[in-house]
């Protein structure tokens, strides 16, 4: 049994759990190896796990079982249209076996393939047997000839297709804006549009008018001498002869005031016979 002597001993040889120097790693030259959090960590952790799959280095990537075989087939010199389907198979199916253990659903298709690989080798160890007219039976590795070198003349087509300069990835579209070297791009106008306008533009027209009125000075005292002057030798005037149409409204009116001023002024005599009858002006009668 232990006594509580060793018990005491044990714990005075145990660190301070509380002091600083208990918590913290030794530190070489006060740097961090690395920031955890947002504290400096100084030592590396000794229970640090890393996948397998981080580390994974992939030096060839295929897209499908064709691009492996072609891959296969290409690496050691085959001849596509004598293809050794045991040399070939066997590489496959080992390359099979690699992606199953990490990618169990990208290796469902290249086992598919792999089934194909191992009839058309049980195929051909099958002594051939001719059709009903004589003919030989069709090469076993003839489909898949086919199906390979059609999709080596799309990969090559997509490798140049890849090569060519593309925009966004090789270069950029220079832009160069100038305000100077627009051209203003006028609307394309028909000759019912103009029409349209111009009808527009005369109704408007229609509502703006200008009328000019001119200020004429004519003299009440002028036109009384005219009037005296057309009654001079004669006995009777119509009345209506005293006036001129043509003269313009401004002259009528003050003819007819000349009139009137003549009548007040007892110088001429207004008369007419009876009602509706005509009017005439004379001089008046001065007894010598």
């Amino acid at each position: 049994m232990t006594s509580s002597a060793d018990i005491n001993a044990a714990l005075e040889a145990l660190p301070d759990l509380a002091s600083p120097a208990a918590t913290m790693p030794e530190v070489v030259d006060h740097v961090a190896v690395a920031k955890l959090y947002g504290e400096p960590l100084f030592a590396l952790p000794t229970d640090l796990y890393i996948p397998p799959d981080a580390l994974e280095v992939f030096l060839e990537a295929f897209e499908g079982p064709l691009d492996l075989l072609l891959y296969l087939i290409r690496k050691q010199n085959f001849n596509i249209l004598d293809i050794p389907m045991a040399g070939l198979t066997r590489q496959y199916l080992s390359y099979v076996d690699e992606i199953r253990s990490r990618n169990l659903e990208l290796a469902a298709e290249y086992l598919l393939m792999a089934a194909m690989l191992i009839e058309i080798k049980s195929r051909m160890l099958l002594p051939p047997k001719k059709s009903a007219q004589g003919d030989e039976v069709e090469d076993p590795r003839a489909e898949l000839v086919r199906r390979l070198l059609e999709y080596e003349q799309i990969k090559l087509a997509a490798a140049k297709l890849n090569n060519v300069p593309q925009l966004g990835r090789d270069f950029i579209r220079a832009q160069v804006y100038i305000e100077q070297s627009l051209q203003p791009r006028f609307p394309d106008v028909h000759v019912v549009d103009l029409q349209e306008a111009w009808a527009d533009i005369l109704k408007r027209a229609k509502l703006v008018q200008h009328h000019k009125i001119s200020r004429e000075e004519l003299s009440v005292r002028e036109h009384m001498s005219i009037v005296l002057r057309r009654l001079q030798g004669q006995r009777f005037v119509e009345f209506e002869k005293l006036f001129s149409p043509e003269q313009g409204v401004p002259v009528l009116v003050v003819t007819f005031i000349a009139l009137l001023e003549l009548a007040k002024e007892t110088l001429i005599e207004i008369t007419q016979a009876e009602a509706f009858a005509p009017i005439y002006v004379r001089l008046s009668y001065t007894p010598t």
